[in-house]
């Protein structure tokens, strides 16, 4: 099935969601770099990863409902993706609770926020597995068009026909 939301041919979520995914694994690397070699700047700088991937993933969330809501209700697809968005926004929730018990000193974090941050980067694991299963195994977000030898995505179905020949 379809994404319903493109951006030049493309699903806007699968366009999306890497930014937050790099932001937020990037942001646990800094910390637990920071926590090693006794240097702020890294933590600071994962405090700052956080805050900005939690707002980049929020964004990504919309788009993700409208090709989900989409979905053959029963469906397997459908089963996965309440969970993928469910663990999706569990694992936002527990980076915005690491990110808020650090503002008062992003130099010096509590241990409660590295662990919040360690437990959401597990559901952030899960998160994406669920998003693989749903495009790699299940095809949302993918056109029923796909196959290796498809036209470009930004071919439309009257281009098509107008540059086919035969």
């Amino acid at each position: 099935m379809e994404s319903r939301v493109k951006v030049l041919g493309h699903p806007a979520h699968q366009i999306l969601v890497p930014l937050p995914i790099g932001l937020l694994i990037g942001s646990v690397g800094m910390d637990l770099w920071g926590w090693s070699t006794d240097d702020p700047s890294w933590t600071v700088t994962a405090h700052r990863m956080m805050g900005i991937g939690v707002l980049a993933g929020m964004s990504a969330a919309p788009f993700g409902t409208i090709d989900w809501l989409s979905v053959p209700p029963g469906s397997r697809a459908k089963r996965i993706g309440a969970m993928h968005g469910t663990s999706a926004l569990t694992a936002l929730a527990l980076f915005a609770g690491s990110w808020y018990l650090r503002r008062h000193d992003p130099k010096a974090p509590p241990l409660a926020a590295r662990l919040l941050s360690l437990a959401a980067l597990g559901m952030l694991s899960l998160t994406t597995w669920f998003g693989g299963e749903m495009v790699a195994r299940l095809g949302v977000g993918v056109s029923p068009r796909a196959h290796v030898n498809a036209p470009s995505s930004l071919r439309t179905e009257r281009r098509k026909h107008a540059l086919s020949v035969g």
